[in-house]
């Protein structure tokens, strides 16, 4: 049997693929996208709610939207104050809004220990020096430059925290 392609996670993929590289190249998430992903989570609830019998479950419930928007407000609200005391951007901060929705209530603690561990990691990467035959590649030196500021793209660690938070979500209600 094949199955079909939900185009709503693809989509909210690529635009996270797409924020984390921008925060990465530049310490920008243009807004743009962050209301794209709002946008795409709203048509996928839409969608939802137009396909289930369990209209009140899917609504107001923490397994549905409910605890998708709780987990979104949440976040951002967590991210406003990490703004206001300059710990993240601007960008970071309003990201966490459709990484909550993405991620949902019950998703909430895998992906803060995923944040966690992203966060340790990159600590600890930017800590060991890269090998001199690798000094010459975009990538390479755009780390060193991240190095060098001290400014970490905190964006990065949050977006692949959040997609493997979605992966698991996924096989977890398949």
């Amino acid at each position: 049997m094949t199955g079909t392609i939900n185009i709503i996670p693809l989509g909210a993929v690529m635009l996270f693929l797409y924020a984390a590289w921008s925060d990465f190249q530049c310490w920008r998430i243009p807004n743009g996208v962050v209301l794209a992903l709002v946008a795409i989570y709203v048509l996928g609830a839409i969608a939802r709610l137009a396909t289930t019998p369990y209209i009140g479950a899917t609504l107001l419930s923490l397994d549905g939207i409910g605890g998708e928007v709780a987990a979104g407000l949440l976040l951002f609200t967590l991210g406003v104050a990490l703004w206001a005391f300059r710990v993240f951007g601007a960008g970071d901060a309003k990201l966490f809004l459709p990484i909550g929705l993405f991620v949902g209530w019950h998703g909430m603690l895998a992906f803060a220990l995923f944040l966690l561990l992203g966060g340790v990691l990159t600590m600890l990467a930017l800590k060991l020096r890269m090998p001199l035959a690798l000094a010459h590649y975009a990538v390479i030196m755009r780390i060193e430059e991240i190095r060098a500021s001290r400014k970490i793209p905190y964006g990065v660690i949050m977006v692949f925290a959040a997609l493997i938070t979605m992966v698991l979500r996924s096989r977890h209600a398949s």
